[in-house]
């Protein structure tokens, strides 16, 4: 059975051109949204707070402050409307996920940043 499942997410799923990214990293989603029979393409600018599960089924949220709202968005990896992914970002970070986030305020709440070799 489990065969099966990954024969499926293997040969009918799109695999996308998407950057390496985890938790702590600064990226901005660019996804297409539907309005009636127009479309328009909206980002999500924000920090990611994890990244969970493998294959068809991997999903990551997206945390950011907007007016003093904190607002959170899971995505699925593998969304037909995200059009591209931009990491601006590379946090430093000891955990997988940073739900201790959600509590930080101010100068608290920076994530310091961490070099990555460019290739």
């Amino acid at each position: 059975m489990d065969s099966l499942i990954k024969f499926v997410q293997d040969e009918l799923v799109e695999k996308k051109d998407l950057p390496e990214f985890g938790p702590g990293d600064t990226i901005t989603v660019y996804y297409e949204i539907r309005e009636g029979n127009k479309t328009r393409t909206q980002f999500f600018k924000g920090v990611v707070i994890q990244r969970r599960g493998s294959g068809a089924t991997e999903t990551f949220t997206i945390r950011k402050i907007s007016n003093d709202i904190a607002v959170e968005r899971i995505f699925p990896i593998n969304m037909p409307t995200i059009q591209k992914i931009e990491v601006n970002k590379h946090g430093k970070v000891r955990r997988a996920r940073i739900f201790y986030f959600r509590n930080l305020r101010g100068k608290k709440a920076r994530i310091r940043e961490r070099r990555v070799k460019k290739s």
